[in-house]
């Protein structure tokens, strides 16, 4: 199932944009990173937000021992400070790598709620048990070791949907527990304006009140920043089969994640500087295709740059969409929201509830396993 859609994101912060040269018209676009597009998803906080499909969820962290772990293992009043330094130690440097004993030298870890309460059950087990710093350390490393299966891919062979959902659709990476490693089910492409670069440079002064008030010229502070706007092309790709099976075989409960993703696509644009430019935008238009086949973006239907302007981005996309379907056919399916009047081939258009909803009873029809 793939989603595609755009956003007239007026005066987007620079903060959140970056420029990008187009190769094939040579001429440079305004780009937003999927890291940024997939954390203001993770992160909304609305009716459709991911935290209300009721699974567990994660955090992105590099300091999980010192804040989360550490602080459970005073308040049990289990073992010396010592001991429970040594276990916070020793448990940094098995999630973390070897050469990770500084915060600064660690990559933020995704670890799933479940996994922390399993993490600080199994310290404040270690602390109960060993007195002395160095046996609980040891004891820390023993739980990571492959003989052991007693670590974090053990824990997620139970069937729980321990690591999280944001691991389940987004995927993650530990190094020092590759089985516990979980592919991405959720692939999200760099948003690009379909246009060149359109930016600008925001000059702003501010003013003491109290100089003001007094009579005196000047300013408190000028400033300037830059900032861009743009029509954005984004592409979504969900694998459906992987995503019911990183999230426990369950196809209910993939549906209801993916209805929550379509509002969330189509609705949550990001931005900085949120006081001074408000950087909320819907989408103009979001397609969703569902099939079998191998997916494909549409991006190259903006290979040469239109006018920012929706009627020109939708006749582009409308129009390479048309050249796919004569040179390898049409056996998706396809649906489309749309506030301006749209034709996108062989597409029915429907308000995004509606297409929201359509998209959840596709991905639960899905036989697990499948």
């Amino acid at each position: 199932m793939a989603a595609r859609s755009w956003s007239d994101a007026d005066r987007q912060p620079a903060s959140c944009a970056s420029r990008s040269l187009s190769i094939d018209a040579r001429v440079i676009r305004t780009r937003i990173s999927s890291q940024c597009l997939k954390r203001h998803w993770r992160t909304a906080e609305d009716n459709w937000s991911l935290k209300n499909v009721g699974a567990p969820m994660g955090v992105r962290s590099r300091e999980i021992p010192e804040r989360r772990i550490l602080p459970a293992l005073s308040a049990a009043q289990l073992g010396t400070p010592e001991v429970h330094q040594a276990i916070c130690e020793a448990m940094a440097l098995s999630l973390h790598g070897e050469k990770s004993a500084k915060v600064k030298d660690r990559q933020a870890l995704l670890l799933g709620e479940p996994e922390i309460d399993y993490l600080t059950k199994k310290a404040i087990t270690i602390a109960e048990s060993h007195q002395d710093p160095n046996a609980a350390s040891d004891a820390v490393k023993a739980l990571f070791a492959k003989s052991e299966k007693a670590n974090l891919s053990a824990l997620r062979e139970r069937g729980a949907l321990t690591a999280g959902l944001e691991a389940a659709l987004f995927g993650r990476m530990i190094t020092s527990d590759r089985e516990a490693i979980t592919d991405a089910a959720i692939h999200v492409a760099h948003a690009f304006t379909v246009h060149t670069e359109a930016s600008e440079s925001d000059y702003f002064t501010v003013v003491d009140d109290l100089t003001y008030e007094a009579g005196e010229a000047g300013a408190g502070g000028l400033f300037d920043t830059e900032l861009t706007a743009g029509l954005f092309y984004g592409y979504v790709v969900i694998d459906v089969p992987l995503l019911i099976a990183n999230l426990t075989d369950d196809p209910a409960l993939a549906g209801k994640v993916v209805e929550h993703l379509v509002h969330l696509i189509a609705s949550v644009s990001p931005g900085a500087k949120k006081g001074s430019t408000a950087p909320y935008a819907y989408a103009e238009l979001m397609l969703i295709e569902a099939g079998s086949r191998q997916p494909r973006t549409l991006a190259n239907g903006f290979r040469t740059p239109c006018a920012a302007r929706v009627e020109a981005a939708t006749s582009a996309l409308a129009s390479y969409l048309g050249k796919v379907d004569a040179a390898y056919g049409n056996s998706e399916m396809r649906r489309h929201t749309s506030v301006e009047p749209c034709t996108p081939p062989h597409s029915q258009a429907s308000p995004l509830p509606e297409l929201a909803s359509w998209a959840r009873e596709l991905v639960a029809a899905h036989p697990a396993g499948a």
